[in-house]
């Protein structure tokens, strides 16, 4: 078998005489007594046990996975590889049932004798040595010699050396979830083979823990992940797996636990769910995530139990999204039996992120269904995944939501369109897809014009009052030769309803301005400057203040483009306005949730330098 040569690492060494026999990764030798001591002693860890276990037993008759490409990935095939591997190598070290064992056994050939796991997208290397790892891992002390050496030489040949060739390893030195998911899965493999190879599977750790400090320095500040809330929930969740096995392993998170802002990100990532129950979707956002593993790591080092407020909704709804969670295994080995009683509602209704992509998160209610919640995004397209939603929000009011994103596209249909995506200039075909570009999203267009890639939006000033509660965002950069100044602020007043104030200037040329939101809701009436919408029962109505002129109306959104998904069930409701040359412009749109029993003042929202 071909021995990986050894690197230069210049990061602290590692103490091999740490490294112990298997099982050695994220669940040791002996730690099933603990989970079977809990499953017995609450209903809710055992029901989460049970769920795994059924699931387990559905694999058994699965037909085998095979390497077959979408597009230019492999990638569904390693996610479902890591799904079945994981799960069934759970069930088997907490029931010995042969069952699972020789199924999970079958699953780890299957994929070892690929001819390869598809380096040129090493996403797909990453997830399925993750994935065999694991299996290798938890099965060893069972598996056959002959099974054993087949599945070891796969990880090392497959997994450990394409890393090594510089074609496919420049997430070495990335800011985003390519590095902390790659940096995981390659760490996996080195622990898993360390018999094997003991100078190379060092080496690789070492270049590791040197390489996955790149996007964790992004955390910085205050904990805000910058590719939102789908990729937090990739990225920041094999940035855990990672952190965890270093620590079980050698007694020591070699000081990436301390790394400015990385702790503080589940707070970040609990206030994106807003009180509809959806997330606060901005960017290439997926959907509802359901259960999160790692949030139950981030508690238990936190000794926070408020952290999974949102996570013990889901736990009492069985809210599990099993199908689609590959990592939901973790669950069991993080929660370190914390009680539904436990988990009390968080202090905080307010959450502002700084960094590359700032966004800020209030509420006036953690409940489920009650008050109101507001997700406004900064930040700039520029940034990994971004899309042209600088200035643009969500809104919840009564379980409902008023505002909306529509999220991402999926790749490979646009991909497939011939479309370059990945290039995030200002010309780049990315921005003529509907849902990338600012025309699909709850902010500001000016001339029909898109938003300026490059520019930056940043939070000028926030407040955490729950009769005030607010932030101004600074936009003008994001709409540079367009606009010569430009901040929008938004607050939550009284608790009863939501003022999103704008306030333009233009340079040399007049501009037209549209002010739109997306929206799922039956936009039912429009009257001048007011609308009312409808949408489960519930209705908001709609002011716009300072325009006396303005007229409401309701823009399509249906697909511009063949390779546009379509996007049913939504409108956008706004106005457009002319604005003289060299002119300064200010206006103010009220949400009001309910029956119009509130009574919201007409012309006294306060200048934004006066919030």
């Amino acid at each position: 078998m071909a021995i990986l040569f050894c690197m230069n690492a210049t990061q602290a060494q590692i103490d091999t005489s740490k490294i112990m026999t298997h099982p050695r990764l994220l669940l040791l030798k002996g730690e099933e007594n603990r989970i079977l001591t809990e499953i017995k002693k609450d209903t809710t860890w055992l029901k989460v046990h049970n769920a795994i276990i059924k699931e387990s037993e559905a694999m058994l008759t699965m037909p085998q996975v095979e390497r077959t490409l979408i597009g230019r990935r492999l990638l569904q095939v390693s996610r479902e590889s890591l799904r079945r591997i994981f799960f069934l190598s759970y069930a088997w070290r907490l029931t010995h049932q042969q069952k699972f064992f020789d199924r999970c056994e079958e699953e780890l050939l299957t994929v070892a004798k690929f001819e390869d796991w598809h380096p040129s997208h090493f996403l797909d290397v990453a997830e399925m040595t993750l994935a065999v790892s694991i299996g290798y891992d938890w099965l060893y002390n069972d598996l056959s010699p002959a099974s054993r050496n087949i599945i070891s030489q796969a990880i090392i040949e497959k997994g450990l050396a394409p890393s090594l060739d510089p074609k496919y390893n420049s997430w070495l030195r990335v800011t985003n979830n390519w590095n902390q998911v790659c940096n995981a899965g390659i760490t996996y493999g080195a622990l898993a083979v360390y018999e094997k190879q003991p100078a190379a599977s060092v080496s690789l750790i070492e270049r590791s823990i040197k390489s996955i400090q790149i996007p964790m320095k992004e955390y910085a500040p205050d904990g805000n992940y910058r590719e939102g809330y789908s990729y937090w929930g990739y990225g920041t969740s094999f940035n855990v797996l990672f952190n965890d096995a270093l620590q079980k392993i050698f007694g020591t998170d070699f000081n990436l636990n301390s790394q400015p802002g990385f702790m503080q990100t589940a707070f970040f990532y609990e206030n994106l769910i807003g009180t509809s129950g959806q997330p606060f979707c901005y960017s290439d956002c997926g959907g509802l995530e359901g259960l999160q593993p790692a949030m139950f790591w981030f508690a238990d080092k936190l000794k926070d139990p408020s952290l999974l407020y949102i996570e013990k909704n889901y736990l009492l709804a069985s809210t599990f999204n099993i199908n689609a969670n590959r990592l939901f295994p973790a669950a069991m080995l993080w929660a370190n039996g914390v009680t539904l009683q436990s988990i009390h509602e968080p202090e905080k209704k307010k959450w502002n992120g700084k960094g590359g992509n700032e966004v800020t998160m209030m509420r006036t209610d953690w409940q489920k269904g009650k008050g109101i919640y507001v997700g406004f995004k900064g930040g700039s397209p520029s940034v990994s995944h971004g899309h042209m939603d600088a200035g643009s929000f969500v809104l919840d009011a009564n379980g409902v939501r008023w505002s909306a994103d529509l999220g991402m596209q999926q790749y490979n249909s646009l991909e497939s369109a011939g479309l370059d995506i990945w290039n995030m200039s200002q010309k780049s075909q990315r921005w003529e897809v509907f849902r990338y570009s600012n025309f699909s999203h709850s902010t500001l267009t000016v001339n029909g014009q898109l938003q300026n890639m490059k520019g930056i939006a940043p939070i000028l000033k926030t407040s955490d009052n729950p009769m005030n509660m607010y932030a101004v965002m600074d936009l003008s950069s994001i709409y540079n030769q367009q606009l010569q100044h430009a901040k929008r602020g938004i607050a939550i007043v009284n608790k009863q309803y939501v003022v999103v104030r704008d306030e333009l200037e233009t340079g040399d040329s007049a501009c037209i301005i549209r002010w739109a939101m997306l929206t799922p809701a039956t936009v039912s009436e429009t009257k001048g400057n007011q609308a009312r919408l409808t949408n489960k029962g519930q209705q908001l109505m709609l002011y716009v203040n300072g325009l006396p002129d303005v007229t409401l109306k309701t823009y399509t959104t249906d697909p511009p483009h063949s390779y546009d998904a379509p996007n049913p069930g939504t409108t956008m409701i706004g106005f457009e306005i002319k604005v003289p040359a060299r002119t300064k412009q200010q206006f103010d749109v009220i949400l009001v949730p309910g029956a119009g029993n509130t009574t919201v003042p007409a012309n006294s929202v306060k200048s934004l330098d006066a919030w």
